[in-house]
């Protein structure tokens, strides 16, 4: 299904893959009230779409968005409300880079009129997709999974502080899956020593994984955060590393498995 914001890839099992924050574009009309470095589109989940291919390939569906979280950050709720309270956030339609420097030219930041408008024309669509998609898979299959894809750079000091571990796998502190594919997943992290990890941490889940896990519904959903340094480098032009990619790719694909195969008890 191609959408003008999205592309949804039904896929054969329980799961579908949902990559909020890997689109770049950016339409004309706001590209020119943006600071020029905004144009480089920097806080893109760089690469996930290529990484995750493999996905497919073991039956999980996939949802990909064309535009960039500048012009509206899919993993947050509509109502804009802070995702981890008592600390710099990111918003519903950013106005800040990572780094906390405005991504705005002076006095071209979005009304809440206009913020509700890039809501309805690119935020509706994709969740009213993602919603319907597993809504489908819950009723082929008697439950589904949602894993979100994230990537970020391991040093942000405006977002967090000291260096991100390597994987952050996100439960919504184990309320948004089952405590089994949670104990699962964590095994897959912790059977491995080359990449630092954790769950539950610093990144507990956005808005996807707390709004869409729902255990008791037979809808489960989790997030992984993962530093650019497992499989890129962190400074411009961003280039994806083949090296440190294939030493990353056997953890993703045992995640993958993990909740293709994984069913309710």
């Amino acid at each position: 299904m191609t959408h003008p914001v999205f592309t949804l890839t039904p896929g054969s099992t329980p799961l579908l893959v949902s990559f909020p924050h890997v689109g770049t574009e950016i339409p004309p009309d706001l590209q020119a009230r943006l600071v020029p470095r905004a144009l480089a589109t920097e806080d893109t989940d760089w690469h996930l779409e290529p990484l995750y291919a493999f996905v497919r390939a073991m039956g999980a569906g996939t949802i990909v968005p064309r535009y960039a979280r500048y012009v509206v950050d899919l993993n947050r709720p509509p109502e804009n409300a802070p995702m981890y309270p008592g600390v710099n956030n990111t918003e519903l339609c950013p106005t800040h880079f990572f780094s906390g420097e405005p991504l705005y030219r002076e006095g071209q930041a979005p009304s809440e009129a206009e913020i509700a408008g890039r809501v309805d024309t690119y935020w509706r669509p994709y969740h009213d997709a993602l919603n319907a998609e597993l809504q489908r898979l819950r009723s082929v299959h008697g439950h589904a999974v949602l894993f979100d894809a994230h990537s970020i750079r391991s040093v942000l000091p405006w977002l967090f502080d000291g260096q991100l571990p390597d994987l952050n796998l996100g439960t919504v502190n184990g309320s948004s899956a089952a405590p089994a594919l949670r104990e699962q997943l964590s095994k897959v992290l912790q059977n491995q020593s080359h990449f630092s990890q954790v769950v539950d941490g610093r990144f507990k889940g956005g808005h996807i994984t707390r709004h869409y896990g729902r255990p008791d519904q037979d809808i489960h959903a989790v997030q992984l955060e993962m530093c650019w340094r497992c499989y890129m480098a962190e400074e411009p032009p961003y280039a994806i590393d083949p090296a440190r990619a294939a030493a990353v790719l056997p953890v993703l694909r045992a995640l993958v498995q993990t909740l293709v195969s994984w069913r309710p008890a």
